[in-house]
């Protein structure tokens, strides 16, 4: 894998870390800020809508920009955004802050991923993407409660000045590592209206769909683990973190070991995973009291949930073919949608008095619906008569779409 790969995931760890981060410092910003709690975890939401809207509409707008000069230009919004918001007297100045750090966010997602494939070359698309969203993975992991830590100890002032300085590094290390690619000869430059073409074909529809359904699986039951794991399974507090370090080392597990068959087998790779996420999700649900079939459900969640990204993602670039910004853009969004989502149907599911073992329940309805939205891909497929996608346009690439590489 090129080195320019590690190089994105490392710097997708420092943009993921800020997203969720703010859960961990919630009591000591309200009070600084002087706003309830409610307003502050209103910021998590203010950046996921900043996600939806702006991948795609910055997608859009730096269509015809090089691609290295995008990202490094997402990277510094992203820098001079937590620097003021760090600097934040009040809450409607970190508002506007999280909402531009949360376009520049979108942006690096859509053009990264696609510069991720063309890096890892031919038949290794997912598995560069499995890299790829795993420093998201490691985000969730090690950067939020690094963040938690550090906003404990020095304020949460000083956790938004330790994320700039991540992505500062993270500028440095791409401008180094990442190359700069040039189209060959033979290819015709990309334009919004070959951009847009992907989207004339349901397929493209239904894969999104199935992303926002798997996105809101996972995490509407994922936002409510911490007191399920607590008032159901009987843990106490001071475990908590261990076990959702048990769901992170599962889900890096299962986005590279599901990264290595996704491109071969990119069916088998999506109903696989889903099928046992449903599975889990019901034994959650029915058996949670239990606490070591708790601990094997939580790291086998993050298995199976992130073990579905690699086919997933990889889905919307087999059929976006020579044109797949604007497509990498949409899955960033459809995937924002889903976990923005699903958190709201487990608040529903609880405050409606069904209590937190319905939540899991729910989820493994909703992957249910993600199933057969995967069997429609398939079924359209065989439909139309198209030859296996993945195999299409790594054929594509190989005969037309191979960069030349020039590092600058």
């Amino acid at each position: 894998m090129h080195r320019g790969v590690y190089v994105l995931a490392l710097s997708v760890f420092a943009l993921g870390t800020t997203e969720f981060m703010i859960s961990g410092l919630l009591p000591g910003m309200a009070r600084d800020l002087g706003v309830s709690v409610s307003a502050v975890g209103g910021l998590i939401a203010a950046f996921a809508i900043g996600m939806v809207i702006g991948a795609p509409v910055m997608a859009a707008l730096t269509l015809r920009w090089p691609r290295k000069a995008t990202l490094l230009g997402a990277l510094a919004v992203f820098v001079l955004g937590h620097v003021v918001a760090g600097f934040a007297a009040d809450y409607a100045t970190l508002v506007v802050a999280r909402v531009v750090t949360a376009v520049a966010t979108g942006a690096f997602w859509a053009v990264g991923g696609t510069v991720v494939v063309r890096l890892a070359g031919p038949g290794k698309r997912a598995r560069g993407l499995a890299v790829f969203v795993g420093g998201l993975t490691v985000a969730n992991v090690l950067g939020v409660p690094l963040g938690t830590v550090i906003g404990e100890g020095g304020g949460w002032r000083g956790a938004f000045f330790a994320v700039a300085g991540a992505a500062l590094l993270a500028m440095l290390g791409v401008l180094a590592l990442v190359p700069r690619l040039q189209t060959s000869s033979g290819v015709a430059q990309s334009n919004l209206r070959t951009e847009l073409r992907v989207f004339r074909q349901p397929r493209a529809w239904v894969a999104l769909g199935t992303i926002g359904l798997t996105g809101a699986a996972i995490f509407g039951t994922f936002s409510y683990l911490s007191p399920f794991l607590v008032g159901v399974s009987g843990f106490t507090e001071g475990i908590v973190p261990l076990l959702l370090a048990v769901f992170g080392v599962g889900a890096v597990i299962g986005l590279q070991v599901a990264g290595r068959f996704a491109d071969s087998h990119p069916f088998a790779s999506l109903f696989l995973p889903l099928g046992a996420l449903a599975l889990v999700l019901a034994a959650l649900g029915l058996f949670g009291e239990n606490k070591v079939l708790a601990i094997v459900a939580v790291g086998l969640l993050g298995l199976a949930g992130f073990g579905a990204n690699p086919a997933l993602l990889g889905r919307m670039f087999s059929l976006a073919g020579e044109a797949p910004t604007l497509a990498n853009s949409m899955n960033v969004s459809a995937f924002n949608i889903g976990n923005t989502i699903g958190p709201l149907v487990g608040g529903a599911v609880i405050d409606a008095g069904l209590g937190y073992l319905a939540v899991p329940v729910v989820g493994a309805g909703i992957v249910a619906l993600a199933l057969l939205a995967g069997l429609g891909s398939l079924l359209l497929d065989r439909r139309i008569g198209a030859p296996e996608p993945q195999r299409v346009a790594d054929q594509q690439s190989e005969d037309a779409e191979v960069p030349a590489v020039c590092v600058s």
